[in-house]
C-alpha cells in the first residue's frame, strides 16, 4: 500500500516517485519518470511529466502542467492555471525533444495565478510572482515581480508581505523578521533562507488586509 493518496480519476504511471502524505487529486496526471516529495498537493487537472522533480511540502493549484525540464524545490506554490513551459522558440514541424530549457523553482516561491514562466531561467528563493505575471529573466530571493513582460517591483518577506526598506533594513509585519539589503541582493537576517519556519510562525492567523491596514494607518 502506498503512502500517498490519489483520487480514483488520477492517473499515476508505474515508474513515478511519489513521496509519503502527498495528495494527488481529481483528473491529475502523474507520467513515468517524475519524482515528487512528501507533503505535496497536486490539484484537479494538474500534470506532472516525466524527469520533472520536485521537493516536499509543494502546493500545486487546478489547471497546472509542469513540463520536462522543470525542477522545483520545496515549499513552492503554484497558483491555478499558471504556465510553465519548455521550449523558447516552439514549432510543430520541428521536433525538440531532448532540447527542453531548465527552468528552476527555488525553494519557498510562489507564483500567481494565471502568471506564465517563459523557460530557461531561475526564480530565486522566496521569491512573489503576482498574479497574471509574464516572467522572462530570472527573479532574485524575495523579489516581487509584476506585469507584462514581468518587472522586478519590490521585495517580498518569507511570510509574503511587502518589505518596505529603511536604508539596508526592512521589518517583516507577520513574523517580526529582518531582512537586509545590499543591491539586488536581499536576505533574511534571523532565519536562513534553507532553514524552516519554527511552528509558531507557520500557521497564519491575520489577513493580509489586516496587516496593511495597519501598517497604512
Amino acid at each position: 500500500m502506498s503512502d500517498f493518496s490519489a483520487h480514483e480519476t488520477a492517473v499515476i504511471d508505474s515508474g513515478a516517485e511519489i513521496g509519503p502524505d502527498t495528495k494527488i487529486w481529481h483528473f491529475a496526471h502523474i507520467c513515468d519518470g517524475a519524482k515528487i516529495g512528501s507533503r505535496c498537493s497536486f490539484g484537479q487537472n494538474t500534470m506532472v511529466a516525466g524527469g520533472v522533480e520536485i521537493g516536499s511540502n509543494v502546493k500545486v493549484q487546478n489547471n497546472v502542467a509542469i513540463y520536462s525540464g522543470t525542477e522545483i524545490e520545496d515549499d513552492v506554490f503554484l497558483g491555478p492555471s499558471c504556465v510553465l513551459t519548455n521550449v523558447t522558440n516552439p514549432r510543430s514541424q520541428v521536433v525538440r525533444r531532448g532540447l527542453y530549457e531548465k527552468t528552476k523553482i527555488r525553494r519557498g516561491a510562489s507564483i500567481g495565478a494565471n502568471a506564465t514562466i517563459v523557460c530557461g531561467i531561475t526564480l530565486g528563493r522566496y521569491c512573489f510572482v503576482a498574479a497574471g505575471a509574464v516572467v522572462v529573466q530570472d527573479i532574485p530571493d524575495y523579489g516581487f515581480v509584476m506585469g507584462v513582460p514581468g518587472r522586478l517591483a519590490g521585495w517580498m518577506s518569507r511570510h509574503g508581505h511587502k518589505l518596505n526598506f529603511e536604508g539596508n533594513l526592512a521589518v517583516c509585519p507577520e513574523s517580526g523578521f529582518r531582512y537586509e539589503k545590499s543591491g539586488e541582493t536581499v536576505k533574511c537576517l534571523d532565519l536562513d533562507e534553507e532553514e524552516s519556519l519554527p511552528d509558531s510562525l507557520s500557521v497564519g492567523e491575520r489577513t493580509y488586509d489586516d496587516f496593511k491596514n495597519e501598517n497604512a494607518g
